[in-house]
Protein backbone atom coordinates (compact mmCIF):
# COMPACT_ATOMS: atom_id res chain seq x y z
CA UNK A 1 0.00 0.00 0.00
CA UNK A 2 1.14 3.85 -0.83
CA UNK A 3 1.60 5.72 2.39
CA UNK A 4 0.60 9.16 3.41
CA UNK A 5 3.57 11.78 2.01
CA UNK A 6 4.86 9.31 -0.94
CA UNK A 7 5.07 10.91 -4.16
CA UNK A 8 3.05 9.01 -6.61
CA UNK A 9 3.09 8.88 -10.55
CA UNK A 10 -0.60 9.24 -12.21
CA UNK A 11 -1.29 6.43 -14.68
CA UNK A 12 -3.89 8.13 -16.78
CA UNK A 13 -5.26 11.18 -17.92
CA UNK A 14 -7.85 13.50 -15.77
CA UNK A 15 -8.61 15.89 -18.28
CA UNK A 16 -11.14 17.77 -16.06
CA UNK A 17 -7.97 19.44 -14.11
CA UNK A 18 -5.87 19.01 -17.06
CA UNK A 19 -3.38 16.14 -15.26
CA UNK A 20 -1.65 13.88 -17.89
CA UNK A 21 -0.94 10.59 -17.19
CA UNK A 22 3.21 10.41 -15.73
CA UNK A 23 2.18 13.44 -13.79
CA UNK A 24 3.73 13.50 -10.45
CA UNK A 25 1.88 13.93 -6.73
CA UNK A 26 1.95 13.36 -3.23
CA UNK A 27 -0.32 11.30 -1.37
CA UNK A 28 -1.91 14.05 1.27
CA UNK A 29 -4.66 11.40 2.55
CA UNK A 30 -5.36 7.58 2.27
CA UNK A 31 -9.37 6.78 1.89
CA UNK A 32 -10.80 3.47 2.52
CA UNK A 33 -7.99 1.25 3.79
CA UNK A 34 -5.65 1.99 0.55
CA UNK A 35 -8.25 1.78 -1.95
CA UNK A 36 -8.04 5.89 -2.59
CA UNK A 37 -5.95 8.60 -1.90
CA UNK A 38 -6.06 12.23 -2.10
CA UNK A 39 -3.43 13.75 -3.87
CA UNK A 40 -1.64 17.01 -4.67
CA UNK A 41 -0.33 17.85 -7.79
CA UNK A 42 1.84 21.19 -7.61
CA UNK A 43 3.95 22.75 -9.38
CA UNK A 44 7.52 23.28 -9.75
CA UNK A 45 7.63 26.32 -7.87
CA UNK A 46 5.15 24.82 -5.04
CA UNK A 47 1.95 26.50 -6.29
CA UNK A 48 -1.18 23.71 -6.08
CA UNK A 49 -2.42 22.66 -9.38
CA UNK A 50 -5.11 20.09 -8.15
CA UNK A 51 -6.31 18.13 -5.95
CA UNK A 52 -7.56 15.04 -6.77
CA UNK A 53 -9.36 11.71 -5.00
CA UNK A 54 -7.94 8.79 -7.00
CA UNK A 55 -8.32 4.93 -7.12
CA UNK A 56 -5.61 3.48 -6.38
CA UNK A 57 -5.46 1.83 -9.75
CA UNK A 58 -4.96 5.46 -10.97
CA UNK A 59 -1.50 6.00 -9.19
CA UNK A 60 1.20 4.00 -8.73
CA UNK A 61 4.20 4.78 -6.11
CA UNK A 62 7.10 7.01 -7.84
CA UNK A 63 10.44 4.63 -8.30
CA UNK A 64 8.66 1.93 -8.88
CA UNK A 65 7.98 0.64 -12.73
CA UNK A 66 4.75 0.55 -14.70
CA UNK A 67 4.30 -3.22 -15.27
CA UNK A 68 2.25 -1.89 -18.47
CA UNK A 69 5.43 -0.78 -20.00
CA UNK A 70 8.24 -3.28 -18.74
Amino acid sequence: MITEHASVVLTEEIAASGLQAGDVGVVVQIDRQGAAYEVEFMTLDGGTLAIETLEASQVREAGIPDSRIC
